[in-house]
């Protein structure tokens, strides 16, 4: 029987698919999903964060936290409309030069200051612009020492156990020089709920 060089065709590119799908889509897969358990079992299962035996999140997603006064606040989030929507991950897209963008900076800013009773010049540029993802959960080292005083006198306890669980919630740059120097809010106010 002699087939024809367009079937011929037909069938090398269909085995062809048939293998790389295999290869691509089982066997690679299969390979990273193991590897990812056995390697990077926290990070591959969404870094949950359990407090008294309870997942109260993930140590990788913002969010926020109603009792304000007792937490660290994070940073404004763009994600949906009550922000933090994981379901909804983006910024403002808003240009530095946007009036309202401006205007939200400066009303946030005052805010802040107010909240945390500290001059308006020291609340940190972290403090009132959301990230690009808007579930970012980390906040600078001095938008978290502003929060220190107001964190300690809502919790009843000495400023200097409040800095040191900051401290404990703190990371340096990644190989010592990728990144900036960040604090995890959502640890951070976990390991004071389980603390105190």
């Amino acid at each position: 029987m002699i087939i024809s060089s367009r079937t011929r065709t037909a069938l090398v590119g269909l085995r062809s698919m048939l293998l790389f799908t295999v290869i691509v889509g089982v066997v690679y897969t299969g390979l990273m999903t193991g590897l990812g358990q056995l390697v990077l079992y926290h990070q591959a299962n969404g870094s949950q964060l359990t407090v008294n035996g309870k997942v109260v999140g993930s140590t990788l997603i913002g969010q926020s936290f109603t009792d304000k006064g007792k937490y660290f606040q994070p940073r404004p989030s763009a994600a949906g409309d009550d922000g933090y929507d994981a379901r909804s991950s983006g910024g403002s897209n808003m240009g530095p030069e946007n009036p309202d963008l401006a205007k939200a900076i400066k009303e946030r800013r005052s805010q802040v200051a107010a909240f945390n009773h500290v001059d308006a010049d020291r609340v940190p540029a972290d403090a009132v612009t959301a990230s690009s993802s808007g579930l970012d959960p980390h906040i600078s080292p001095e938008y978290a020492d502003i929060q220190i005083a107001r964190v300690a006198k809502a919790r009843h306890l000495d400023k200097a156990v409040v800095r040191r669980i900051v401290d404990d919630n703190t990371t340096g740059r990644q190989l010592g020089f990728l990144g900036e120097t960040k604090v995890n809010v959502v640890t951070l106010n976990a390991e004071l709920d389980r603390q105190h």
